[in-house]
């Protein structure tokens, strides 16, 4: 994406899971993990709506890890339709955390079939008693998959008139839940000439998580000898 940006493989359940780690210039305040669209239609970690999501949470000061799904770039392992793609994003976070520390924020991110994807990732880690701090879905692919529940304080940003899960279903799937739907006017699914616009609302939405991880940073900051 960039020049602070690096390329890994990482062990996973079915081999090896080739990430991108976008890099803040200062010390990560946080870490991240995202999540692109569907394998099999051509999605990739390059995708731009999640490159344009890695832009947000690096401008915000957090370090993201992109990796790529099975049998997408050198990741090892075939499509497993959400189930070994959960498997694998979880490992990612675990590998993220033990980089940066657990203490430090962790935000997931998820674009289309990512964003299911990140549901269930969402929903074990909160299982686990480790949850994220925040939870955004782009593009929601409500109609292609069961996404279930969410965090209330969940993320969902979607376009007016995405041609790929009409707003409709999104809004049918948010409304039991009770979770507020971000809707950018005119946007499609890829949401073109919309992403400057995206990222603005992300890092909107990350700022109280930036602002309290600068505070407990300087908090350690002064109580250390």
């Amino acid at each position: 994406m960039n020049l602070s940006t690096r390329t890994l493989l990482l062990p996973g359940p079915a081999g090896a899971i080739d990430v991108a780690l976008d890099l803040p210039r200062s010390a990560p305040l946080g870490c991240a993990v995202i999540a692109h669209p569907h394998p099999l239609h051509r999605g990739t970690r390059d995708n731009k709506v999640a490159q344009t999501l890695a832009r947000a949470l690096v401008a915000s000061g957090f370090a993201a890890w992109r990796p790529n799904f099975r049998g997408v770039g050198a990741s090892e392992g075939t499509h497993d339709e959400g189930r070994g793609e959960t498997d694998d994003l979880v490992t990612v976070v675990a590998h993220a955390r033990a980089e940066l520390g657990h203490h430090v924020p962790l935000v997931l991110a998820g674009f289309s079939f990512g964003a299911f994807v990140q549901t269930r990732v969402a929903a074990e880690l909160a299982d686990a008693g480790t949850p994220a701090q925040l939870v955004v879905l782009v593009g929601p692919a409500v109609e292609h998959a069961d996404l279930g529940a969410v965090p209330p304080e969940t993320l969902v940003i979607h376009g007016e008139v995405d041609e790929t899960v009409p707003l409709s279903a999104v809004f049918n799937w948010a409304r039991p839940l009770e979770i507020p739907v971000v809707v950018i006017p005119g946007a499609d699914h890829f949401f073109h000439r919309r992403l400057t616009l995206l990222k603005r609302l992300v890092e909107h939405a990350l700022l109280p998580i930036v602002l309290g991880a600068r505070a407990q940073s300087s908090g350690d900051g002064a109580a250390s000898p």
